[in-house]
């Protein structure tokens, strides 16, 4: 797993602070951490960047999905399922560096567990936003 082989993107920023962090605070995290983006470009073997480029792809394809699981387990009212899918958008977005959506995703999956699934909504809404904001960055990673 990626996890293991790309240092935090930010070391002061740690969960805590993060689920705290207010809107104007959270806007004031890049959109796409640099230094996330140049771990990733080091573990390839190549100078062509294809192994970013594919865990950009995995990324965007992917999280389309754990939104509809974030759907579809909200309608089903299964907290767990629902707190593994903002955990999934956490994680991969951390490791390409998508400091926002990581950001909100940590929110999301820490409000279901303490309060269930009423009222995240806005979150999640704000989840999406952010994965567009941060879409179009990293689709320029692909070109």
């Amino acid at each position: 797993m990626i996890c293991h082989w790309v240092p935090p993107v930010s070391p002061g920023l740690t969960p805590p602070k993060i689920r705290g962090l207010s809107r104007t605070e959270m806007s004031a995290l890049p959109l796409i951490d640099s230094e996330a983006i140049n771990n990733l470009r080091a573990l390839g073997s190549d100078d062509d960047d294809s192994f970013l480029r594919e865990i950009v792809a995995l990324f965007l394809e992917d999280t389309p999905k754990r939104f509809e699981e974030l759907r579809t387990s909200k309608l089903a009212g299964d907290t767990v399922k629902y707190a593994r899918a903002a955990h999934s958008v956490k994680g991969s977005a951390s490791n390409l560096g998508a400091m926002r959506v990581r950001a909100v995703a940590e929110k999301l999956e820490y409000a279901a567990k303490q309060n269930g699934l009423d009222g995240l909504e806005a979150l999640q809404a704000e989840l999406e936003s952010e994965f567009a904001e941060a879409q179009v960055e990293l689709r320029k990673l692909l070109a």
